[in-house]
C-alpha cells in the first residue's frame, strides 16, 4: 500500500498550477446523462473519483473517450442500463449524482445506496424526498434507491430543509429534463452549483437565480439536451490546501489558474491570521507575515469558511500565536484527523464539535494515517513543519481529490516521496 514520506520543508517557493475541481467535474459528468450529442469536457482533475465516475458512465452504456488524462468526449445517447451498481457506487458517495438525470430521462432507475469519507452522516433522504416530489415513487430495497416516474418527473416546489450540494445538483438535472417548471429553495450556492446551471443553461434550459437560493428551472419535458464543450473550473479546495501550505511555512508561492472571488472566505481568513497576497484575475500570490496571530473559524456553506478547508486550517493553526477556535457545523465526525495531529505533537481540545488549537506548538515527524480526504492534506500540510520524517499512511483518500501532489509540492520544494509497503 503507498505512502508519503516527508521531511521537514521550512521554506516553500515557486508557482503551482491548480486542477480543475473535482466537486465540479463529478456532477457535470453525471450530466452528460441528459445530452443528445458528445459532450467535449476539459481541465478534469486527473484523480480517482473522477475515473470512477467516467466508469460508471461507461457501464450504463456511454462511450467515453479520454483525449489526454484531463479532457474527455462523453456520447450518451445510446444508455443500454438504468442501474448503478454497488461495486461502482460504494466506492463514492457522489455517485448519487446520476438518479436525477436517470430517473428524468428513462423514468426508471435503481442507484446502489453510496460510499465514501467517513466523515458524518450524508443522507441520501433529501434527494429521495425531492424525486418524490417530482412524482416518483421510491422505495429501498436490498441497498438499491429503486425510482420510478412512469409518466415522467413534473416540476414542483422543493424546498431543501437544509442546504446540500449534491441533493440540489440532483434536482437540478432532473429538472432540467422534467415536465413543467421547478423552482427550488434553499439552494445551494457554491461555484459547483453554479456551473452546472450555466451549463445546462448554454444548452437551452431556462433556470433563472444562478447563483442565488432559490432557482426556478423551465423543464424539456423529456427533450435530451445539446451541450457546448465545457471547462471544468478550478478547484477553490486544491488552492486552499496550497496557500495553508504556503501558509504555515510562512513562504511566498504563486497559485495559477484560480478564481479569486471563489477563495474569499479562504483569503479573508488568512488575511486575519496576518498574510497578504498579490492578486490578478487568475493568479494570487501569497506573502509572508510578521507573526501568525491565532483566529476563529466556523464552517458553513457557500459563501462561508468551507468545511473542506477545517482540517488544513487546523494544521495551521498549530503554529499561530494563541489560541485558535474551530467550530465544524456541518459534518460530526471530522474532527478524526486531530488524534493524527496529537501524534505529532499539536495541542488540541476537543468538545463536541468544538476544537482549540494552541500555539505555536513544535511538531515532530511521526507515522500517521489520513482518515478522509481533507484530513491527508491537512496531516501533508503539518508534516512540512514537523522535525524530522513524517510517514502519512492511507493516501488512497488523498489520491481521490488531489492531482498529482507529490509532484506539485516536489515543485514548491518540499522533500516528499511516494513508497510503498
Amino acid at each position: 500500500m503507498d505512502y508519503l514520506q516527508i521531511t521537514k520543508s521550512p521554506s516553500l517557493k515557486g508557482n503551482v498550477t491548480i486542477s480543475g475541481a473535482k466537486n465540479s467535474a463529478l456532477p457535470i459528468l453525471a450530466a452528460t446523462l441528459l445530452s443528445q450529442n458528445e459532450v467535449h469536457i476539459s481541465n478534469l482533475p486527473d484523480v480517482v473519483d473522477v475515473k470512477t465516475l467516467a466508469k460508471l458512465l461507461e457501464h450504463l452504456g456511454a462511450n467515453i473517450a479520454w483525449e489526454n488524462p484531463n479532457t474527455l468526449i462523453c456520447e450518451a445517447k445510446q444508455i443500454i442500463h438504468t442501474k448503478a451498481i454497488y461495486d461502482i457506487v460504494r466506492k463514492m458517495r457522489a455517485s448519487i449524482l446520476v438518479l436525477g438525470p436517470l430517473l428524468a430521462r428513462f423514468g426508471y432507475c435503481e442507484v446502489s445506496l453510496p460510499g465514501g469519507c467517513a466523515i458524518g452522516a450524508r443522507p441520501v433522504d433529501l434527494h429521495i424526498k425531492a424525486m418524490e416530489k417530482m412524482g416518483a415513487n421510491i422505495q429501498i430495497k436490498g441497498g438499491y434507491i429503486i425510482a420510478q416516474a412512469k409518466n415522467g418527473l413534473k416540476g414542483a416546489d422543493i424546498l431543501f430543509d437544509k442546504i446540500t450540494v449534491t441533493g440540489s445538483e440532483n434536482v437540478i438535472m432532473a429538472a432540467a429534463l422534467a415536465h413543467g417548471k421547478t423552482r427550488i429553495i434553499n439552494a445551494a450556492k457554491e461555484p459547483e452549483v453554479v456551473q452546472l446551471c450555466e451549463i445546462l443553461q448554454e444548452s437551452g434550459v431556462k433556470i433563472e437565480g444562478i447563483g442565488t437560493n432559490e432557482l426556478t428551472i423551465e423543464g424539456s419535458g423529456g427533450e435530451l439536451l445539446d451541450f457546448k464543450p465545457i471547462r471544468i473550473i478550478p478547484d477553490r479546495i486544491e488552492a486552499g490546501t496550497y496557500l495553508c501550505a504556503g501558509a504555515i511555512t510562512n513562504s511566498s508561492i504563486t497559485l495559477e489558474n484560480i478564481q479569486p472571488t471563489h477563495l474569499a472566505a479562504i483569503t479573508d481568513k488568512l488575511e486575519e491570521i496576518g498574510f497578504s497576497f498579490n492578486k490578478s484575475t487568475d493568479s494570487l500570490t501569497i506573502l509572508p507575515s510578521a507573526k501568525l496571530k491565532s483566529f476563529e473559524v466556523i464552517t458553513t456553506e457557500y459563501p462561508g469558511f468551507p468545511t473542506d478547508m477545517q482540517a488544513q486550517f487546523m494544521a495551521l493553526a498549530t503554529q499561530c500565536e494563541g489560541a485558535s477556535v474551530i467550530e465544524e457545523r456541518l459534518f460530526e465526525n471530522r474532527f478524526m484527523h486531530v488524534s493524527e495531529l496529537q501524534r505529532l505533537g499539536a495541542d488540541i481540545y476537543l468538545k463536541g464539535n468544538l476544537a482549540k488549537v494552541v500555539g505555536p506548538t513544535p511538531l515532530i515527524g511521526a507515522d500517521v494515517m489520513a482518515t478522509d480526504l481533507r484530513a491527508s492534506s491537512a496531516l501533508i500540510i503539518a508534516a512540512l513543519v514537523s522535525e524530522g520524517v513524517t510517514n502519512i499512511h492511507r493516501i488512497y483518500h488523498l489520491d481521490r481529490g488531489y492531482e498529482s501532489i507529490e509532484h506539485k509540492l516536489r515543485g514548491l520544494g518540499v522533500n516528499i516521496t511516494r513508497l510503498s509497503r
